[in-house]
């Protein structure tokens, strides 16, 4: 028998066989979507959802509106940057709001719900006073505060309404009255109703229609039973099919729906030049700034048909990524209502994604020939300040909420702080730890290291 110079036989050659497959958690497909689930599944996912998504809307509305308005403003005898100029500083003030509300405790944003409700109706009856209200394409819901500014109060009952609305079920629900009926209903339908004929006084559906959509979140969110919802839905219903069947300009807003000519006497003009601006954009769009509709042709193009300007400049990739990002805020703000322990967070924070998502469902949807012209922005893109003031407010709640997650909170807490990293090569002697970094020990004990 051969054999080494030890003596001891040879060890056996491998032989020919094929290799072994690797186990499918190898699978490099696989560890790509563990990965990303891993990720989805992170404490300050949803923090960085809606910071991200309403930054990113933020900004490309800015540019958008700067784009769109250009002809507008130079046809009204202006300068070209003037809509873009006032949207500007309605950012920069929004951002100081957004700021101010992520980092305010939840007792504080409790605490401003009846005086931001009482505010806005006050400031609602005031439209309504010949002098003081200001009538803009046929509805008188603005206020003029002087100068170029103009302020729409209803834009903040929408606000308003979410954080009262949120309050007064969480304390329902604290003394466990939200299982009667009437508790449930009183006086938050009732306040609701008197915000939306405030709103209809001055003609605008648009809002009122996105009014009616928080009520019903909230009364969602609080478990109201089918018999209810419904029955609250049926008198919501018949009340607006009665307000759209009365009004010839509704109606033909309705008949406009799926237009494709822009019909006798141009009824159906804006939404069929919408279709045109969206169809020339193809995939990739003719460039910022090469809008053809925007000269003369689609009306409103930089505040209502924004999304319509943006499809035919960036195409179906610009339009996409707007849909991706609204989807992403609207996720992350379900993900926040649903995983809070905290009543009013939960209500609050419904409220605000039923608002957002609504508004640009209904927007969008007009757009694209699916929905009747409402006449509302879409949310964080569209020209408008007293549309963007409140919304990035809401945004900033959203963000509070997120943060105040224990597992996002814990998260926050674990991150090494700029300030507090060692230089290198610094002294090898032993310095007392900074108090900035205390709260790191004390998330350790409590926390997966997640983040």
């Amino acid at each position: 028998m051969s054999g080494n110079r030890t003596g001891r036989p040879s060890a056996p050659r491998a032989t020919g066989r094929p290799a072994v497959s690797s186990p499918s958690g190898d699978n490099p497909v696989r560890r790509l979507y563990t990965s990303a689930r891993r990720a989805w599944d992170r404490p300050l996912t949803a923090y960085y959802l809606i910071l991200g998504s309403s930054m990113l809307i933020t900004v490309l509305g800015i540019v958008m509106v700067y784009s769109a308005s250009q002809i507008t403003a130079l046809q009204l005898s202006l300068p070209g940057t003037y809509f873009f100029r006032k949207q500007f500083l309605a950012a920069v003030l929004g951002t100081v709001l957004l700021l101010l509300a992520s980092r305010m405790p939840s007792k504080l944003h409790r605490a401003l719900a009846y005086p931001m409700l009482l505010g806005s109706v006050f400031l609602m009856v005031l439209v309504q006073i010949p002098g003081i209200g200001v009538a803009v394409n046929g509805n008188q819901n603005w206020i003029s505060i002087g100068g170029p500014f103009q302020l729409q109060p209803s834009e903040f009952g929408k606000l308003a309404l979410v954080l009262w609305g949120a309050d007064l079920l969480a304390r329902k629900q604290d003394k466990r009255l939200l299982t009667q009926w009437k508790h449930m209903l009183v006086p938050l339908v009732p306040v609701a109703f008197m915000l939306l004929g405030l709103i209809m006084l001055g003609g605008d559906m648009g809002t009122a229609i996105i009014l009616t959509a928080i009520l019903f979140g909230l009364l969602w969110l609080a478990g109201a039973p089918t018999r209810l919802f419904a029955g609250v839905l049926a008198i919501a219903g018949t009340i607006g099919l009665m307000l759209i069947t009365t009004s010839p300009n509704r109606m033909a807003r309705l008949a406009c729906i799926g237009a494709t000519e822009p019909g006798p006497n141009d009824t159906c003009w804006q939404a069929v030049h919408g279709i045109y601006a969206l169809a020339s954009g193809g995939i990739f769009g003719s460039g910022l700034g090469a809008s053809v509709e925007k000269w003369g042709q689609l009306p409103e193009a930089h505040t209502d048909f924004i999304f319509a300007v943006t499809g035919e400049e960036l195409g179906l990739a610009g339009t996409l990524s707007v849909l991706a990002l609204f989807a992403a805020l609207g996720y992350a703000g379900i993900r926040v209502a649903g995983r809070t322990e905290d009543p009013f967070v939960r209500y609050a924070a419904g409220g605000v994604t039923t608002w957002i998502t609504a508004q640009a469902v209904i927007n969008i949807g007009a757009v694209l020939g699916l929905l009747p012209i409402a006449g509302v922005p879409l949310p964080l893109f569209s020209y408008g300040g007293s549309a963007l003031l409140p919304t990035m407010f809401a945004i900033g709640l959203l963000i509070a909420f997120a943060r105040e997650d224990p597992a996002a909170r814990a998260a926050l807490a674990m991150r090494q702080p700029r300030f507090g990293r060692k230089r290198a090569g610094g002294s090898g002697t032993s310095r007392r730890p900074r108090s900035w970094n205390t709260m790191r020990r004390r998330a350790s004990a409590r926390s997966s290291g997640e983040r």
